[in-house]
C-alpha cells in the first residue's frame, strides 16, 4: 500500500508506517503543496497524511475518491468537506486529545506575555532602546484573581482554565453551544450567555472550532462589548476573529491587549500593525509544537492510516 505525506511529521510515524509495509512518498519542498500538486501526488496512492492547511474539499475528494483513508495532522478539520467525504465513503481521521496540554500552554504563555508586554519590551532591548529605570512607563497588568472567559470549553479550554486557576486563582466563566456539566463540576466553571462572557471576562480565550457560526465571530461590535482592560487570546483558528477589527479595537483602546497563535491570513505579513503594538503577542501557529505532542499526534495518524488501509473502522474519525 502507498501513502502520500504532504509535509514533515515526526520520524516515529515514518518508521511505524514502514514497519507496517506501507510505502511512503513525502512532500519535501520548502513551501506548502498546492491543491493541484496534492491531487496529482495522490493519484496512485491508497492513503493521504494531510499536513498543514490542505483543502480536503469537494474538488479534491472527487478527484481522489480512490483513497482508502485520509489522516489529518491536526485535531481541527474545518478544511474538510465532511459531507462530501461521507457521500464518497472516504474515512477521515484526526488527532484528538493529545495536543490539549501543549495548546493550552501556548494560550497561557500568550496571556502572560501580553499582560506584561513581554514581546514588545524584548524588541526594545534588541533595538537598543533599553533606557534608564523609570517607574511608570509601559506598565503591564496583573492576572491574580481576575476572571477567565473561555469561548469553547472543551479539552483545550479546560486545560487552560485549570492552569489559570492554579497559577492566578482565576474565576472561570464559559460559553458553549451546550453546557459542559463535567467541567462545571470539576473546576466550578460558570456557564454564561455570550454577551455575559464578553462583559465579565478580564481574559477571553478562544478554543472553539472554525465553523460557519464562529467565522468572524469576534468583530468590532463584539470587541466593544468587552472590558476596556480585557485581553483577547486566540489559539484556535484565525478566521474566528476579524483581524482588521481586532487592530481597530486595540488602536482605539476598546480592549487592552491580544495574544494570537493563529492569524488571518497565515502566514502573517511582517508589516502587520499587530506585530508592533506594545500590548500584543503573536506566535506563528505553534500551539501543539512540542516534541512529545507531535510524537503523540504521529502515533494517532499511524493508527488511522493502518486501520483505513485494512478496510477497518479508523479509531479517530472526524465523522
Amino acid at each position: 500500500m502507498k501513502v502520500f505525506i504532504s509535509g514533515n511529521i515526526a520520524p516515529i510515524a515514518l518508521k511505524q508506517l514502514e514497519e507496517n509495509n506501507i510505502s511512503i512518498t513525502q512532500w519535501k519542498e520548502d513551501r506548502q503543496i498546492t491543491q493541484e500538486e496534492l491531487i496529482e501526488a495522490c493519484k496512485n496512492q491508497a492513503g493521504l497524511v494531510s499536513v498543514g492547511p490542505n483543502k480536503i474539499d469537494s474538488e479534491f475528494l472527487n478527484a481522489c475518491k480512490h483513497l482508502k483513508v485520509i489522516a489529518l495532522h491536526s485535531v481541527g478539520f474545518d478544511q474538510v468537506d465532511v459531507g462530501e467525504a461521507k457521500k464518497l465513503k472516504i474515512p477521515i481521521g484526526n488527532t484528538p486529545g493529545v495536543l490539549s496540554g501543549a495548546t493550552a500552554d501556548t494560550a497561557f504563555l500568550l496571556m502572560l506575555a501580553v499582560s506584561r508586554k513581554a514581546f514588545y519590551l524584548h524588541k526594545k532591548i534588541i533595538d537598543g532602546k533599553w533606557q534608564n529605570y523609570e517607574p511608570t512607563p509601559e506598565l503591564g497588568i496583573e492576572l491574580n484573581g481576575k476572571t477567565l472567559g473561555v469561548f469553547g470549553l472543551g479539552k483545550i479550554g479546560l486545560e487552560m482554565a485549570k492552569k489559570c486557576m492554579a497559577a492566578y486563582n482565576m474565576k472561570v466563566v464559559y460559553h458553549n453551544r451546550s453546557r459542559n456539566e463535567e467541567a462545571e463540576q470539576e473546576i466550578q466553571a460558570e456557564y454564561v450567555s455570550f454577551n455575559e462572557l464578553l462583559a465579565q471576562s478580564d481574559v477571553l480565550t478562544v478554543h472553539t472550532a472554525l465553523t460557519s457560526e464562529t467565522t468572524g465571530k469576534f468583530s468590532i461590535d463584539v470587541f466593544k462589548k468587552m472590558k476596556p482592560a480585557s485581553i483577547f487570546i486566540n489559539t484556535a483558528r484565525g478566521g474566528i476573529h476579524n483581524e482588521q477589527d481586532l487592530i481597530r479595537a486595540l488602536e482605539e483602546k476598546i480592549i487592552w491587549g491580544a495574544g494570537l497563535d493563529v492569524t488571518n491570513p497565515e502566514p502573517m505579513k511582517k508589516n502587520n500593525p499587530l506585530l508592533y503594538m506594545e500590548n500584543v503577542a503573536v506566535l506563528p501557529h505553534i500551539g501543539s509544537a512540542t516534541e512529545e505532542t507531535r510524537a503523540a499526534m504521529a502515533e494517532l495518524i499511524v493508527e488511522n492510516i493502518v486501520a483505513g488501509l485494512k478496510g477497518e473502522k479508523i479509531p479517530y474519525p472526524v465523522y
